[in-house]
C-alpha cells in the first residue's frame, strides 16, 4: 500500500511540476518586445493624421548647394509658425543670430536678411531662391513638414513610416527619414529629408530636424 500511495503522489507530482513549465514558458514568450506590432501600430497610427491649418515647429536645418560652380553649406536652426492664411518664418545661424526672416500673407511675402533691404514679391518660393541662394520651398513646406504632398503623378500622399518617400512635381524628392512616436495620439515626422536638381544652386540637399511640434 505504501508503494501504491508513493507511486500515485509521483505521478501528481509530475503532472503538477510539467504544468508550471508550461504556463512559465508562455509567461516569458508574453515579456518579450513585440516589435512587430509596435511598428504596425505606430504605422497606423501616422495613417489617421489630421492636417493643421495652426501650428508652431522649431527644429534645425542643414543644407548643402552650388554657387558659382563651388560647394557651400549652411547650418542653423528655425522657427516655423503657422496659420491658415499667414506664415512666419525665422533662419537662424548656429550661434542664434538671425539670418533671414520671412512672412507669407495671402498674395504677397517679404523676405528681410540682416542688414539687408526688405523684398516682397507675389511667390515665396521665387523671392526665397533669389534671396537666399538656394531654394526654399516654403508653399510646400506647409503640407511637407506635416508629412502630406502631391506627388508627380498628382496623386495624394500621405506619409507613415512604412510610406515614406515621394517625389513631388516640381523635382522635390522627400524622405521621412525619422518620426515622433512619443505619443501615439499625435505622431508625426522628425526628420524630413529633400533633394532636387535645380539650375540656380546645382544639387540641393536641405535636411530639417524638428525638435519641438505644437498645434493651436
Amino acid at each position: 500500500m505504501a508503494i501504491s500511495f508513493l507511486s500515485r503522489f509521483s505521478i501528481a507530482e509530475y503532472k503538477t511540476a510539467a504544468l508550471l513549465s508550461v504556463l512559465l514558458l508562455s509567461g516569458c514568450a508574453s515579456l518579450e518586445p513585440q516589435s512587430g506590432n509596435a511598428s504596425v501600430e505606430s504605422t497606423q497610427a501616422a495613417a489617421h493624421r489630421h492636417y493643421h491649418e495652426a501650428i508652431d515647429l522649431d527644429g534645425r536645418l542643414s543644407v548643402q548647394y552650388q554657387r558659382n560652380n563651388a560647394d557651400e553649406s549652411l547650418h542653423g536652426s528655425f522657427t516655423w509658425r503657422q496659420t491658415a492664411q499667414h506664415n512666419a518664418i525665422t533662419l537662424l545661424s548656429p550661434l542664434g543670430q538671425t539670418i533671414a526672416t520671412i512672412a507669407v500673407e495671402p498674395g504677397n511675402a517679404t523676405l528681410t536678411q540682416s542688414g539687408k533691404t526688405s523684398r516682397t514679391a507675389a511667390d515665396v518660393d521665387e523671392l526665397a531662391a533669389q534671396s537666399l541662394g538656394w531654394p526654399l520651398p516654403v508653399s510646400g513646406l506647409r503640407n511637407w513638414l506635416q508629412g502630406f504632398a502631391i506627388d508627380a503623378n498628382g496623386k495624394a500622399f500621405h506619409a507613415t513610416p512604412d510610406e515614406n518617400a515621394v517625389t513631388t512635381g516640381d523635382g522635390w524628392q522627400i524622405r521621412y527619414v525619422t518620426w515622433d512616436e512619443n505619443d501615439p495620439a499625435h505622431i508625426h515626422p522628425k526628420r524630413i529629408d529633400l533633394e532636387r536638381e535645380t539650375e540656380q544652386a546645382g544639387k540641393v540637399a536641405i535636411r530639417i530636424v524638428i525638435d519641438n511640434w505644437q498645434t493651436r
